[in-house]
């Protein structure tokens, strides 16, 4: 992500992961987020490419975890201007929850995370492969142990 941004030429850096769809609106959508000078970076909701009910939930839980933190995940396609993203330098080179950490340094900063109300589209492809409910635990379990200064070198070996 880090090799993109320093080959990107735009105003604004978009990370949008493989697996994942743009509303078709979305550009304007980042353009007018990010013309509110407060902004630093932001975000959009999720939502999961599945009809299965418990995919709603995940969606809910996801928009509802990333209002109230303010750090959103890679998977809700992050956005940032590029001029913040270098003073900020980059994505830290750690295996998993550089997004995390990424998002917890912008607020340290007292920059400002901007979550549109629009969702983007992913793959339920992880989910559907290991199983919903064990996939879900593990993936708060993984942040807990994060958030509680496990290193990433080690988180990952449980997240592949």
């Amino acid at each position: 992500m880090n090799l993109g941004a320093s080959l990107a030429e735009g105003d604004i850096l978009i990370f949008l992961h493989a697996d994942t769809f743009l509303p078709p609106d979305a550009l304007e959508l980042i353009e007018t987020a990010m013309e509110d000078r407060s902004c630093t970076a932001g975000a959009f909701d999720l939502a999961i490419d599945s009809d299965r009910p418990a995919f709603r939930l995940i969606e809910k839980v996801a928009s509802f975890r990333s209002r109230i933190t303010r750090i959103p995940y890679g998977d809700q396609t992050i956005f940032i201007r590029n001029r913040d993203f270098r003073d900020l330098g980059g994505f830290n080179n750690i295996p998993v929850m550089e997004d995390v950490e990424f998002m917890q340094r912008i607020k340290k900063r007292k920059g400002k995370i901007c979550i549109i109300g629009r969702a983007v589209l992913t793959s339920p492809r992880r989910w559907e492969k290991e199983g919903i409910v064990y996939t879900t635990l593990r993936n708060w379990l993984l942040l807990c142990l994060y958030l509680c200064g496990v290193k990433p070198e080690r988180i990952v070996r449980f997240y592949q």
